[in-house]
C-alpha cells in the first residue's frame, strides 16, 4: 500500500532531471534533520552508560559536528555515483 502510493504520487522526470542530482542545500538540510535524530540518540545512550548529563551532552556535541561533516560528503559522493538513478 505504501508502496503504490509512493509509486503513484511520483512524477515523470527526464533523464537530464535525474541525471543532476540534488543541489547541496538539500544535503545540508538532510544531514542538519538526520544529524538531530542521531544526537538525541547519542544523548540518550551516553546519558544511560555515565549518568552524566554534562558528559552525556559533550560526547553528543562532538558527534553532532563530526557525523553532520561526515554524512554531507557521503551525501555528495552518492549524488555523483549514477548506479541506481
Amino acid at each position: 500500500m505504501i508502496a503504490q502510493m509512493l509509486l503513484k504520487s511520483k512524477q515523470k522526470s527526464t533523464y537530464k532531471e535525474d541525471s543532476a542530482g540534488e543541489k547541496p542545500i538539500r544535503s545540508v538540510a538532510k544531514a542538519l534533520s538526520w544529524r538531530v535524530v542521531g544526537t538525541l540518540d547519542t544523548l540518550v545512550v551516553s546519558y544511560v552508560l555515565t549518568g552524566e548529563i554534562s558528559l552525556a551532552a559533550s560526547i553528543a556535541s562532538v558527534d553532532f559536528i563530526t557525523k553532520l561533516i561526515l554524512y554531507f560528503f557521503h551525501e555528495r559522493a552518492w549524488n555523483v555515483i549514477k548506479w541506481g538513478k
